[in-house]
């Protein structure tokens, strides 16, 4: 699978980095990366692998590494619309259309180019959050507005989170004010 574009981000709230790909995938996306960062002081270090439809909702998922012991998470899209962690059906996420892995801002991706927001439009996109490091999925309440080609305002309340978001045309975000920015971009 040749690679469309690939990014290179550091955190800005606590040492790390993340470094991800996109990539055609048959009728679909394929996006991989790895983030390797300190999470209460110790070293984590995560691979993880998401696989999309032609229309970018996420069908399956991986993370992969360690925090502490080793670590192998899969989530699955269910035919009922809801999500599997490891083969367990998780009813509290039923219905959420995205997947947003907490430790990296990768999955924003899917959202922004899902939605296909015109510029002044703004929607809510709730999605199934792994929350890290507590490695569980939970609903995150969360609202994206186009402000022009390459912002958008974009609201997480449960962290207290609302701020510009810079847009790269791929979609990626490149500039995460106080968590991440980009170092390298193709």
């Amino acid at each position: 699978m040749p690679t469309i574009a690939s990014i290179l981000w550091r955190r800005l709230d606590q040492e790390g980095h993340d470094c991800w790909s996109l990539s055609r995938a048959g009728d679909g996306w394929s996006l991989k990366g790895q983030a390797a960062f300190l999470q209460e002081g110790a070293p984590c270090g995560l691979s993880y692998e998401i696989d999309c439809d032609a229309g970018w909702l996420a069908r399956t998922a991986r993370v992969a590494g360690f925090f502490g012991d080793t670590l192998d998470y899969r989530f699955a899209r269910l035919d009922d619309g809801g999500w599997a962690l490891n083969g367990k059906k998780q009813t509290h996420v039923a219905g959420l259309v995205d997947l947003d892995l907490g430790f990296t801002p990768a999955t924003n991706l899917l959202p922004i180019r899902r939605l296909g927001l015109r510029p002044g439009i703004a929607t809510p996109a709730p999605a199934a959050y792994l929350a890290f490091p507590e490695l569980k999925l939970e609903r995150l309440d969360q609202t994206y507005r186009r402000l022009d080609d390459t912002r958008y305002a974009y609201a997480a309340p449960a962290f207290g989170y609302d701020e510009v978001l810079e847009v790269a045309p791929s979609g990626f975000v490149v500039d995460y004010p106080g968590l991440w920015t980009t170092i390298a971009l193709r």
